[in-house]
């Protein structure tokens, strides 16, 4: 049996050629669960003993503790920029300068991609990644090498036969195409502002000073060029070098290649415009290198550019057309995004017909009207959005009646207003306060949240389905077996068998789990429901405060008795009258209602009236029950008792030994209650490693902060 020590380094090298595979080579030949497995044993190996991690293993991507600022380094090797070229003309000049330069009759260039993405060295010793730095003004720039431990396409450690004792490789992180347009719906999802191109985006990313949040963006990186290099003779060609970086282990581009002359590099650019709309990655341009690295040092530099490299730029890819409408898409998350129809147009080598407008706000502070002309650019070779107004061409009309006093002119169409309602389902649509995205409140019933809510509703601090996951929930919904989750406890084994991948036996496993779901808890229930801002915490609380006469195992539930099983709760499962003033009231008492449970504000308690004054969400909840769905009495204000009792605790960090769901159930059980961020009404916060930001505030407000031993001591 292997030591400790050779297993994590067996461990070590398994995960590094996985990760390779996957990430670079783009070929997996392990799946994501293996991966995870190997992943999760190394890293409880390093706990363990702290003495077997290295700087190069593959934990060490999650991310480390925030920096106050990035600290300057100084290239060694100045990171010049390249000349650029707009038009044929151009190219032409250029290979004719570089000809006489060298006093040669034609010239092979190495030809690529000018990558849309952010410059950084690389520099290794002995193989190890040790430091990495961004462009900047070219002399100086930022040390972010803890950002980039946490790219999965950079390697931590060299992998050529031959390693050079230095190597300082230049390249290009980025951001793919899917990886952006991932990126940016979760931003829509948490309300936040969304990136305009992967290039921001990447940029962003990589300038993080806390690397934990790096590390939850997909960036990627390809190399490009050496800098240094000690201990290993290179190539002595430019197209051999990369070749070289490949066999080290970095991701170079496929779409590079060797070209002769001028006419070489015009059908390079326009081959690789043509391919431009289907490339992962964003790209401004190609880039020319004379291959030879022995002409490229007989041509030298020119001011802070080389002479034997120069980038073709593509034309700016916007473009003028007309909103011939303002369209609603709902997403996934109940998001309601406006998109503007418009007459095609062909921008960056494809017809564009629809551009996103984001938001309310953003089509407000654009003003962008139906009828109107606007720019419309690719943002990133991905989404295309509207880029302003020409106002000058807006359609206007004559103001009846106007006098010399007054506007004689007026737009034809009215300004953008958002529905009041969502467009896919009917429920009332309701923005937040302080936040951009205005959301349907359908929830369970939209057909556009259908299978977010399924997936929400099934998930292991939910109803916990065993074996119900992602892929059986799509191809579920997509075949119209299930509407609402009240659906899942009705299907048969018949229905199961013609899925993919369905048998007898994985049918009977499901149809267990299903019904094994139906005995639950109240917080559970309620968390399952998908309420926005109710996350597990708030649903303990509901149910606590206004407790459950509880359900009883093949109880039969109707609709009209629904509403006692929630107790006081249930009086959200009413009709709101139809009597404007009324209704008025009515809201406020349950808001009032609500705004009493500990810890539930303003903002969760306006979501939780919301979802509930949809009366196909309570539609749902009655289906459920009336499916079979029980759970245990809950007495009101039932709060456990113990040492804990009245106290809020936060957990930052990562403990010594215990996990934080496990601390978490230590302090419920004693009568505490774990709350997630830091505030004036914490008690105690409870420290680990690598604690954050919540430590600083803790310590700023002088909250009694706690080890886990601490923890534990408090408990005995």
């Amino acid at each position: 049996m292997p030591s400790d020590l050779e297993r994590a380094c067996d461990l070590r090298a398994l995960l590094h050629r996985y990760a390779h595979e996957y990430y670079v080579l783009d070929t997996p030949t392990v799946p994501d669960a293996e991966y995870d497995r190997l992943f999760a044993e190394l890293q409880a190996l390093e706990i363990a003993h702290p003495e077997l991690a290295t700087v190069d293993s593959p934990t060490q991507r999650v991310g480390g503790k925030p920096l106050p600022e990035f600290s300057e380094i100084t290239h060694k090797v100045p990171m010049l920029s390249l000349n650029n070229a707009f038009e044929d003309e151009d190219i032409a000049a250029f290979d004719k300068r570089v000809r006489e330069g060298l006093g040669v009759a034609e010239v092979v260039y190495d030809v690529g991609p000018k990558f849309d993405g952010l410059a950084i060295s690389l520099t290794y010793a002995d193989g190890v990644l040790t430091q990495a730095a961004t462009r900047g003004d070219g002399a100086t720039g930022e040390d972010v090498t803890q950002n980039v431990r946490t790219i999965r396409a950079i390697p931590l450690r060299l992998s050529g036969t031959a390693v050079p004792a230095l190597l300082e490789v230049r390249g290009e992180v980025l951001m793919l195409k899917k990886d952006f347009a991932r990126l940016n719906e979760d931003q829509v999802t948490r309300g936040q502002k969304t990136f305009a191109n992967p290039r921001n985006a990447a940029a962003g990313s990589l300038r993080q000073l806390d690397s934990r949040i790096t590390a939850t963006r997909r960036l990627t990186f390809f190399a490009y060029g050496v800098a240094q290099c000690d201990g290993v003779a290179l190539p002595g060609e430019q197209s051999a070098i990369m070749d070289f970086l490949a066999a080290q282990g970095f991701p170079v581009c496929h779409e590079r290649s060797r070209v002769a002359g001028a006419q070489g590099l015009l059908d390079y650019y326009r081959a690789i415009g043509e391919k431009r709309g289907t490339l992962p990655y964003d790209i401004d341009g190609v880039v020319y290198k004379v291959d030879s690295l022995a002409q490229q040092a007989e041509l030298g530099f020119v001011s802070r550019a080389p002479r034997w490299a120069i980038a073709h730029k593509y034309p700016a890819q916007e473009e003028l057309t007309t909103v011939e409408a303002i369209d609603i898409q709902v997403g996934r998350t109940g998001a309601l995004t406006p998109v503007a129809r418009l007459k095609p147009v062909f921008v960056g080598g494809v017809t564009v017909t629809n551009a996103t407008l984001h938001n309310e706000d953003e089509v407000r502070r654009k003003d962008v009207r139906v009828g109107d002309t606007v720019i419309v650019r690719r943002a990133g070779d991905v989404i295309p959005e509207v880029v302003g107004v020409v106002l000058e061409k807006r359609p206007m009309r004559d103001v009846p009646g106007a006098d010399l006093f007054s506007a004689a002119q007026e737009p034809v169409n009215p300004p953008f207003e958002m529905p009041k309602t969502c467009p896919v389902c009917g429920s009332h649509a309701v923005k937040g306060v302080d936040e951009a995205v205005t959301r349907c409140t359908g929830g369970l019933y939209c057909a556009a949240q259908r299978k977010q809510a399924l997936w929400h509703f099934a998930s292991r601090k939910a109803l916990d389905i065993d074996g119900l996951g992602d892929k059986i929930i799509e191809q579920l919904v997509d075949i119209g077996l299930v509407k609402t989750p009240a659906d899942i406890y009705l299907l048969n084994p018949e229905q199961l068998a013609g899925l993919e991948r369905m048998g007898e036996k994985s049918a009977q496993n499901l149809l267990a789990g299903i019904a094994v779901s139906k005995n639950t808890t109240l917080p559970r229930f309620i968390y399952a429901l998908g309420i926005r801002n109710v996350g597990e915490a708030t649903a303990r609380d509901l149910a606590s405060h206004f407790g459950t006469p509880g359900i009883q195992k093949d109880e039969k539930v109707i609709a009209e008795e629904v509403a006692k099983y929630f107790a006081e709760f249930g009086e959200l499962m009413s009709d709101l009258p139809a009597d404007e003033a009324e209704c008025k009231q009515v809201i406020a008492r349950r808001l009032d209602l609500l705004t009493q449970v500990p810890d539930v504000g303003p903002v969760v308690a306006q979501s939780i009236v919301d979802f509930f004054a949809e009366a196909h969400n309570r539609d749902v909840v009655a289906a459920l029950l009336a499916a079979g769905v029980y759970w245990p009495a809950i007495e009101v204000n039932a709060a456990r008792e113990g040492p804990f009792t009245g106290k809020t605790f936060v957990l930052t960090g990562t403990l010594p030994t215990l996990g934080r769901d496990e601390a978490k159930a230590m302090i419920e059980a004693a009568g505490g209650k774990v709350a997630g961020s830091v505030s004036k009404k914490t008690s105690v916060v409870v420290a680990g490693e690598e604690a954050g930001s919540k430590l600083a505030k803790a310590q700023e407000l002088g909250i009694t902060i706690w080890t886990e031993e601490q923890l534990r001591a408090a408990l005995a």
